[in-house]
């Protein structure tokens, strides 16, 4: 971990908006030097200004995709030729595919998958050296939707019941390593997730089908992720509502199964604007 003098380095993929960028803000004001990768470039410069006035040591912005042999592997590189490990990684990028499964096909569940499981095992193995260096943390940012299957998103449940595996399995495969691992499981957050069409774009003027009084701020739920982490906690089930469903999906299952079935209305997908 990093001396009083050293900064800690921090690495999020999918910074530019939402959960990651607030981390990135949430870490700039603790003056961590910020490695930050995501696919709109643009946003990532505007956020890079606002977090050196933030107090950040440093911030890198590298414009890359998790589904892409490499986009993590370079910076990370770079930083090791500094004599720097990452002494925090976060394993942030997603999106979700939505609908039932007569309305999908194998290609939307192979995109969901290649993003939110094979991307972040790709973040994970090309950050790996770095986090070996520094003995660091690995946060999986998955789900509460890894707890609970709800219909019409089976794809997303899919994806996010395979991370919180990964992370159990994980916790001792890197434990040799030195490496800390944190599972993330967020309810309903602000966030651009939801208007996320199922092709892995954001719909920038669609409207998050999630009414605003069930959503949480994503400062606040960021609050309590930096503070798990820092604690080293295992798992950080986020917002009040997220923690009342993961406790009725572990001790009454079979209720909660029937009220979601009873329940559900089905979430449109977010249309592409021309």
């Amino acid at each position: 971990m990093p001396t009083p003098a050293s900064p800690p380095t921090v690495l999020i993929t999918g910074a530019s908006s939402g959960i990651g960028a607030e981390l990135a803000r949430s870490y700039a004001r603790q003056g961590a030097r910020l490695v930050l990768l995501a696919r709109r470039r643009v946003l990532l410069e505007q956020l890079a200004e606002e977090l050196r006035g933030l107090g950040a040591a440093e911030v890198e912005v590298h414009e890359g995709d998790v589904t892409r042999d490499g986009d993590v592997a370079r910076p990370v590189q770079a930083l090791l030729a500094r004599g720097l490990g990452l002494d925090i990684v976060y394993a942030n990028a997603g999106f979700g595919v939505a609908g039932v499964l007569q309305r999908l096909t194998l290609a939307d569940y192979q995109r969901q998958l290649d993003t939110n499981v094979i991307g972040l095992l790709r973040t994970l193995y090309e950050a790996l050296p770095g986090l070996r260096q520094a003995r660091g943390r690995l946060v999986l940012i998955g789900s509460v939707a890894g707890h609970v299957a709800a219909p019409g998103a089976s794809a997303y449940s899919m994806s996010k019941f395979a991370v919180r595996g990964l992370a159990e399995s994980l916790r001792g495969d890197l434990r040799g390593d030195g490496i800390g691992v944190t599972l993330v499981s967020p309810g309903f957050v602000d966030s651009d997730i939801r208007r996320t069409d199922n092709r892995g774009i954001v719909q920038d003027g669609a409207p998050d089908p999630v009414p605003a009084w069930l959503r949480v701020p994503t400062d606040k739920a960021v609050r309590e992720i930096v503070r798990g982490v820092r604690r080293g906690r295992a798992e950080i089930v986020v917002t009040g509502h997220g923690k009342v469903l993961v406790f009725l999906s572990r001790h009454f299952h079979r209720l909660l199964r029937a009220v979601l079935m009873r329940t559900y209305r089905g979430r449109p997908e977010p249309k592409a604007q021309r």
